[in-house]
């Protein structure tokens, strides 16, 4: 792509679509679902590699490096949060820097890198600790050396950098495809989403039976082998369609809009604000010839916003100070700049109290596994489940939520609620959270179940000890939070596509995304809290490295009793916030009201001798 050139070829040219040589693309000859298949196949490799990983990662901690269950645990629940807190990094580098193509290309290549050192790393002798002399007593030796966890963990961030910066602009790039002005290829970037989650659904599937499967019963050298080899098969996948994507040119990132106006704001602190908003800076610019002029420098293609009284602070942003000085987007902002920024500050607390649900979540790759570990695992007289396999229940919910939901909610809660997809997005969301509620009490009411069972069994006093109690008993807890999460899952990416400012939709997903990963590091925060509130051993111990000597139940309780409080916090935040259509609304009424008032208040001084 060096740069915009002109061609003879016939076909309709799209206007805001570019081929790979920089020539306006045709979209006879670009684009479309042959190059969105390609797309479709480096996110479900990064999906079987990435959970591959993650899913079954704190059992390869626990029994090869030697790690306790909590250290394990924070391990990964900070190695996920990472991956994706660094979307948020991957998506201001493509929308700022390099374009999505290259941020996938680049990034994908770094994933690999990190998944090949981890296959090395579990291959070699050398990079892990001696095995268990005697795994009944607990007589495992010292943990993993530094050098040891320094490998494992530069393979794991590699990673996860590889996963941010691709996950970032996956989808994007897939939407960029289809013309959204023309009608049918609208509609086949609407069928591109549908076949966008199927196929992360499938991807998740293969990696929580098969690749577990491998990792169990083949060895982690196979499976982490298997997993590198997915993530370069989907690169080169990826670079084959070069020649038919469509690239849609750099358009800054928002993140650069929330703080210029955040900085401009705070240099003119001082200044007096206008009483009548039209005064301040716009894209229509403002009353008077110079207003108009420097307002007309300024248009890219948004839409005028009309003034809120929220967060008024913000509106120094766009207050004039010279009208003959050039400045710089770090001294004056747009009102409608302003306002969108507000509109992203009003969707900050349902962002905030999101968190909590992925907190959850996080349980169901940590000490849902472990406890999966400890049971009985067993199908018929010799096929044994392996424990990070029981998240094939968690997928499994997710599929049949949403398909029940389509064919039966939606059509019932359609006639209550008049809304077209049966609940708001909100609504949703909402739902979500109860259920991830319903999930930790099942979780603790199990886990009481099974110390009960070790207690009573013979062989409880030895470490590692299988508890005569079926490893289906954990079922609910991954099926509630699997439900949770279609609808907490669904609800959030609709709320955040729907609500943010159009000039801000690259930062939706990053939006969504972030609380995922700020979920998975609340997770490691308490359950380091707990771990040296309760001791690391003894008779109070939560989170115990023998599980059936702890009291994981506690911990399963204080997430309930968390999330519980988090969903009433969730109620008021959702009853406070007003809709982006509906603020526009009566910002756009109280303007008129405004110069209705002004316009009587004049008529009634004409009135008076």
């Amino acid at each position: 792509m060096v740069g915009l050139g002109e061609t003879n070829e016939p076909g309709k040219i799209l206007p805001d679509a570019w081929d790979y040589k920089g020539r306006p693309a045709i979209q006879a000859r670009s684009g479309g679902w042959t190059s969105a298949a390609m797309i479709l196949v480096v996110e479900l490799n990064e999906r079987l590699t990435t959970l591959g990983i993650g899913v079954n990662l704190v059992t390869y901690l626990t029994g090869t490096m030697h790690l306790g269950n909590a250290a394990a645990a924070n391990a990964v629940t900070n190695f996920m949060g990472t991956s994706f807190m660094l979307c948020l990094l991957g998506g201001f580098i493509a929308d700022t820097f390099l374009g999505r193509y290259r941020t996938i290309a680049i990034f994908t290549a770094v994933q690999a890198a990190g998944v090949t050192i981890l296959t090395i790393s579990t291959a070699a002798p050398e990079l892990r600790p001696p095995a268990c002399a005697d795994a009944a007593s607990g007589d495992c030796g010292n943990e993993a050396s530094a050098v040891q966890m320094g490998v494992l963990y530069l393979a794991l961030y590699l990673t996860a950098l590889g996963t941010g910066g691709l996950k970032s602009s996956v989808s994007g790039i897939g939407s960029d495809q289809f013309d959204e002005a023309d009608r049918e290829e609208k509609h086949q970037m609407m069928m591109f989403f549908h076949w966008f989650f199927f196929f992360i659904s499938l991807g998740s599937l293969l990696a929580v039976t098969v690749l577990v499967y491998i990792q169990d019963n083949m060895g982690r050298k196979w499976g982490y082998g298997l997993c590198a080899a997915a993530i370069v098969v989907g690169l080169v996948v990826f670079l084959s369609g070069t020649r038919w994507y469509r690239f849609k040119k750099l358009v800054g990132s928002p993140l650069t809009q929330i703080a210029a106006v955040s900085v401009a704001a705070w240099r003119k602190r001082g200044l007096e604000l206008p009483s009548d908003p039209s005064m301040l800076y716009d894209i229509d610019g403002i009353s008077g010839a110079q207003g108009e002029e420097k307002g007309s420098k300024k248009r890219n293609g948004k839409q005028r916003l009309p003034h809120t009284k929220q967060f008024r602070f913000l509106d120094h942003a766009a207050i004039i100070v010279s009208s003959t000085t050039e400045e710089s987007k770090w001294q004056l902002s747009t009102l409608t700049d302003v306002e969108e920024v507000k509109i992203v500050i009003r969707m900050l607390p349902i962002w905030a109290t999101t968190i909590i649900f992925w907190t959850v979540y996080a349980q169901m790759s940590t000490f849902s596994v472990a406890q999966a570990t400890t049971m009985d695992r067993r199908i018929g007289p010799s096929f044994q489940i392996p424990p990070g396999s029981l998240t094939a229940f968690f997928v499994g919910s997710i599929l049949l939520t949403i398909a029940f939901y389509d064919r039966i909610i939606v059509p019932i809660t359609r006639r209550f609620t008049g809304h077209p997809h049966g609940l708001t997005p909100l609504r949703r969301i909402g739902v979500g959270l109860v259920l991830s509620v319903l999930a930790m009490a099942a979780a603790a009411l199990t886990e009481i179940k099974r110390l009960k069972v070790a207690q009573s069994s013979p062989l409880a006093v030895e470490k590692g000890a299988t508890v005569p109690l079926s490893v289906f008993f954990l079922v609910p807890q991954f099926f509630l939070v699997g439900a949770g999460e279609a609808f907490t899952y669904v609800g959030q990416l609709d709320f955040f596509l729907r609500e943010c400012p159009k000039g801000m939709k690259t930062m939706s997903t990053g939006l969504f995304l972030s609380t995922l990963s700020l979920g998975f590091f609340v997770s490691s925060v308490l359950v380091t809290i707990v771990h040296k509130v309760t001791g690391e051993g003894g008779h109070g111990a939560w989170l115990t490295d023998d599980l059936n000597r702890g009291k994981l139940y506690n911990f399963y309780w204080l997430l309930a009793v968390l999330s519980l409080v988090n969903f009433g916090v969730y109620l008021v935040s959702a009853w406070w916030y007003v809709p982006k259509e509906g603020q526009q609304a009566a910002a756009a009424a109280a303007e008129v009201e405004s110069m209705v008032g002004v316009e009587l208040t004049e008529a009634e001084a004409c009135s008076h001798p």
